[in-house]
């Protein structure tokens, strides 16, 4: 991670116009957990001995990752990102949409950057990575459109919302680990298998943040609790209150999803106490836990020693228990 946010620090992005580069310095400094560029550099380190190789793809993608926030949070009119406020409330909304399409681009030009350092086979499979990162991006933007249709739909079923959320979030990590063992040259059963690794923990990591952004703590989230609430969501937990609670619950859902004006506070404290009277919590956490077990089984199928695997084993269960 630290290795990450230096090779981050010094992105060539003091440039002009200073109204293009300035907000790709900003959202790129707000730092994050940077799980998408340290999985990229973990799996490409079960092959080869030093992650910093691909570094230049490492952190593409965590831009390409930080653009689709940029333009979540116009969509969602979001206030705050990371403790902060997000760049088009900072600047306006033309700036974030422009400054966001121009990390789209820096994120493709990037990618292509292969260091002298890699291996062979890296550099052969060069044409697999561009295709890997474009077929994610295009899975990426159908799964945002399946989320704002949902907004309207109140019949997604659970089955609908886990593949919207694949598509939105899961390929993102099985993508970064899909490109960190292709430029390993790792054998395809391996990079396979490493998908499905980043494709199950996507998807914990995806639930896991629907859970937080209901029972988190806000100063440690880093963001308004309750958000998905107020706008809606057809998230894991209010597609399953909605088939679980009784008559009266459900209307009451149901009048607080029709409600145009309403007091935030009111109506995440109502949405919340239903969701705990169905006990969405446990069975949020058990989809989680189910998925990392996933996770797990096919990492174990990876043909590689034990130990190599070690970090990417405690890395997933750090994930798992993230408070933000």
């Amino acid at each position: 991670m630290k290795r990450v946010n230096d090779y981050i620090a010094q992105l060539p992005l003091a440039k002009e116009p200073r109204g293009l580069y300035e907000p790709i310095e900003y959202v790129l400094s707000l730092g994050g957990k940077r799980i998408r560029p340290v999985l990229m550099m973990m799996a490409y380190e079960l092959w080869k001995e030093n992650g910093e190789d691909v570094l230049p793809q490492a952190v593409a993608l965590e831009t390409y990752h930080n653009f689709t926030l940029l333009h979540d949070d116009v969509m969602d009119n979001a206030d705050v990102r990371r403790g902060k406020p997000t760049v088009h409330k900072k600047w306006n909304e033309n700036t974030a949409i422009l400054s966001g399409d121009n990390m789209l681009v820096l994120a493709f030009k990037w990618m292509q950057n292969l260091s002298p350092a890699l291996s062979q086979e890296g550099n052969k499979n060069a044409l697999e990575v561009l295709k890997t990162f474009t077929d994610t991006a295009i899975e990426i933007n159908e799964g945002q459109q399946y989320d704002v249709d949902f907004e309207t739909r109140d019949d997604v079923t659970e089955e609908e919302y886990i593949e919207m959320i694949r598509l939105k979030t899961s390929v993102l990590l099985a993508c970064a680990v899909k490109i960190g063992a292709l430029l390993a040259g790792a054998p395809k059963e391996d990079i396979d298998n490493l998908y499905a690794f980043g494709e199950a923990m996507g998807l914990a990591f995806q639930l896991q943040d629907d859970y937080l952004d209901v029972y988190g703590d806000e100063k440690v989230f880093g963001k308004a609790i309750g958000g998905d609430i107020c706008c809606n969501k057809k998230t894991y937990m209010l597609i399953n209150a909605l088939q679980k609670a009784d008559a009266n619950d459900k209307a009451e859902l149901q009048r607080w999803i029709a409600a145009e004006e309403y007091n935030r506070a009111e109506k995440v404290a109502a949405v919340t106490n239903i969701y705990n009277k169905v006990g969405i919590d446990k069975m949020a956490k058990a989809k989680m836990e189910e998925y990392y077990e996933k996770a797990k089984a096919a990492l174990a199928k990876v043909n590689v020693p034990e130990e190599r695997k070690n970090a990417l084993y405690e890395y997933a269960a750090k994930m798992m228990k993230r408070e933000k």
